[in-house]
């Protein structure tokens, strides 16, 4: 549980999501769990909770000044000396600034350096889809619990977290069958349409945790993307599955704001990039639009 200590406490703290920074300094440790708390307080979701603070976290572990003694410099040469993916390097930087945010607006430094790192672009991604291929001897290689994730990103369209809190009581009916209520990014929930078969499955574990583990009584996100990325070829991931129920899912109704709701998306932009186009429509567009060239031929 978290515990305010004075100043010059001598014993670290604990955050209430259960990360003991023992390791780092006192000025550190202390920060970082009124940063928890605050998370905690503005009702962010445990699993962003986590991420913010693992991010923060790694920037205590790497510098040697304490939290209200940073300057921009001193994390610009932080930030540069990291070899991370444009996504992965958005992601620190956001929580960095929203760390930096919180220890000015609280009183804790006078000024905000993270104000002034320069932002981060994201090349716009391409959908890559898992092959039916791969899925099915994915399916086939896979004990009965892996086997369940692996249906879960492929053929519901959850998150590595969503997979991971999966739980027996959150499924329901509706007037066309079995659903599921996810929570997805943010706590924001959503309700999503499940196969039967499926559906038994997971009220068969019982109505608690699907996938029982020791975050939060569940299996960590990470540790659901090993297991279903063994069962995988190189290169194929619980997040490529969920790509593969996105493109799926058009090529049927090629209706992508249907899909935008599976998926839990804000942006339809955001739902493009999972969304494999079918072959079979680029082809028909193509040749529709060369329709042209043989009038254009025959003329001549």
């Amino acid at each position: 549980m978290y515990t305010r200590h004075a100043r010059n406490a001598s014993v670290m703290p604990i955050d209430r999501i259960g990360v003991i920074y023992a390791h780092l300094s006192p000025e550190w440790s202390l920060a970082l769990s009124d940063f928890a708390a605050w998370l905690i307080a503005a009702g962010m979701a445990p699993s962003s909770q986590r991420i913010r603070c693992y991010h923060v976290r790694r920037l205590a572990e790497a510098v040697h000044l304490p939290p209200d003694k940073l300057e921009l410099d001193d994390l610009v040469e932080y930030f540069a000396a990291q070899e991370w993916a444009p996504e992965t390097r958005r992601g620190n930087r956001a929580s960095i600034v929203k760390f930096m945010t919180w220890m000015h607006s609280s009183g804790r430094r006078p000024d905000n350096p993270a104000a002034l790192l320069p932002t981060v672009s994201v090349p716009t991604g391409s959908p890559r889809p898992t092959p039916e291929k791969i899925l099915r001897s994915a399916l086939i290689a896979s004990s009965p619990r892996t086997r369940l994730m692996v249906s879960l990103g492929a053929f519901v369209g959850l998150r590595r977290g969503e997979i991971a809190t999966t739980r027996g009581d959150a499924v329901g009916e509706d007037l066309d069958g079995p659903v599921l209520r996810v929570t997805g990014k943010g706590g924001h929930v959503r309700v999503v349409p499940l196969d039967e078969g499926i559906a038994e499955q997971i009220t068969a574990r019982g109505p608690g945790w699907t996938f029982p583990g020791q975050i939060d009584g569940h299996l960590s996100p990470a540790y659901v993307g090993k297991l279903v990325s063994r069962v995988m070829p190189e290169g194929w991931t619980a997040h490529s599955l969920r790509h593969r129920f996105a493109s799926a899912a058009y090529a049927h109704e090629r209706d992508i704001r249907a899909v935008q709701e599976l998926l839990g998306h804000k942006s339809v932009r955001t739902t493009q990039m999972y969304t494999a186009v079918p072959d079979r429509a680029r082809r028909s567009a193509a040749s529709a639009a060369a329709a042209g060239f043989n009038h254009i031929r025959d003329a001549a």
